[in-house]
């Protein structure tokens, strides 16, 4: 099949080689003729474990192409994936749909009959509405399909999760928009991933009721955590023990400095104020997105507290800067608000990330970005682990008491044992532990 993608950022890359790695030929289009230009060098503009070699393997193979022009590439194309960004409106948290409702002018201006117009995009309730409307405004006369296909790609993971999903969700109200979507998603057949047709409005609203879903669990456990400190608990081993329960599971149980990243911060709010136009209000999500803030800049002050109450002229290394590991992404990561809630409070604050060091630099001004971790720890007053990268999972702990001015360890993530780090002479603290036991 011929599959247009339009935007080559983080959605539309991954989709589109991977729908090319399937066997499509693949179009990813975008009107940033730099990333265009630099897409056909080979040169990756994200970060993200493997996407280099399989953009590379497809381009070779001449499956997958890049342009700046969208018409030439519309008019022959099966289904056209709009994968552009949909970021929070400035000033009231609503979605931007800006670039969803351009994209949809361009491609009905130069669209043939039988085009299925496949949206991406995370997206409110009711816009695969508006982009019909729009489609049909600039051809009364076009056969074509507006679907619903929402992605559910975790970044660091993401090849894995298009490959071997364990759903792919399509709204859809036509039969031929059904029959065609399923021959796309087609090569995942061998691996029995469950395609879960259903109306265009639901397939968009799954989408934000599933990253809410993620955020209130992680939001829940970091509230576990703070009583388990107040109480002398593990959170742990709580989460451990409600996780082995079927109804709950045990992802996104992992105790720590709160969410990030593109979607969750992103989504919950878009829902929220979904929900209030709609007049049904979420209060689990509005609360959920509001103590996920106040998480951010508590830990700030939690490593203050590990400091015995002051950081004034003292230095902090940060170790980990993006949301979350194998990804260079900076976008809402807790460094950013603990960092500045450290220099508020008269810090130095320094920092080191294995991917996001470029990322980082234009959203922590004032951070001493070093080149890595035993420099970044080097005369510190303290060393804190914001993002669990697998080289800090390893750290030489001998060598760290060494370098460390004061041997004040502040762990977001809980990667180490209290028990060892206590037997190496460290000052440690953890989320929701004891620093006296596991």
């Amino acid at each position: 099949m011929r599959i247009v993608v339009i935007g080559s950022g983080y959605v539309g890359l991954v989709s589109g080689a991977c729908f090319a790695d399937f066997g499509h030929e693949v179009i990813c289009v975008d009107k940033d003729a730099d990333k265009i230009a630099k897409l056909k060098a080979g040169a990756i503009p994200i970060y993200e474990p493997g996407l280099d070699a399989l953009v590379a393997s497809n381009a070779e193979a001449g499956r997958l192409t890049f342009a700046t022009e969208l018409a030439a590439q519309v008019a022959d194309a099966d289904v056209v994936f709009l994968a552009v960004g949909t970021p929070s409106r400035r000033g009231d948290g609503h979605a931007d749909l800006t670039y969803v409702y351009q994209a949809a002018k361009e491609v009905g201006d130069c669209a043939n009959d039988g085009l299925v117009l496949a949206t991406k995009s995370t997206v409110p309730v009711g816009t695969g509405d508006e982009v019909e409307r729009i489609v049909r405004k600039a051809r009364p006369d076009l056969a074509f399909d507006v679907v619903s296909n929402p992605e559910f790609l975790r970044e660091g993971s993401a090849i894995e999760d298009f490959k071997r999903p364990d759903r792919v969700v399509i709204g859809a109200d036509s039969q031929r928009a059904r029959d065609l979507m399923t021959e796309v998603y087609r090569p995942l057949y061998l691996n029995h991933s469950p395609l879960m047709f259903t109306d265009r409005r639901t397939s968009e609203l799954i989408k934000y009721a599933a990253n809410a879903f993620l955020a209130v669990k992680i939001t829940y456990i970091n509230e576990m955590a703070d009583l388990c400190e107040q109480v002398g608990a593990n959170v742990q081993e709580v989460a451990r023990g409600i996780g082995l329960d079927n109804r709950i599971g045990s992802k996104f149980l992992h105790a720590g400095p709160g969410y990030g990243g593109s979607c969750f911060p992103k989504d919950t709010l878009a829902l929220i104020k979904t929900a209030q136009d709609y007049n049904a209000p979420t209060r689990i999500v509005e609360t959920v997105a509001a103590v996920n803030e106040q998480r951010k800049r508590a830990m700030g002050r939690k490593v203050i507290a590990a400091c015995g109450g002051s950081v004034r002229d003292k230095t902090i290394a940060m170790l980990g800067l993006t949301f979350k590991p194998n990804t260079d992404d900076m976008r809402e990561a807790p460094s950013i608000a603990i960092a500045t809630a450290l220099q508020d409070a008269g810090a130095h604050v320094r920092g080191f990330d294995p991917e996001g060091m470029e990322q980082a630099r234009p959203v922590l001004p004032g951070v001493e970005l070093c080149d890595n971790a035993y420099q970044c720890i080097t005369g510190a007053d303290a060393l804190v682990i914001v993002t669990e990268w697998n080289e800090f999972r390893a750290l030489d702990l001998k060598r760290a008491h060494k370098l460390l001015k004061s041997p004040v360890v502040v762990d977001l993530r809980n990667i180490y044992r209290p028990d060892e780090m206590a037997r190496l002479g460290f000052t440690y603290t953890s989320v929701g532990r004891s620093s006296r036991k596991d």
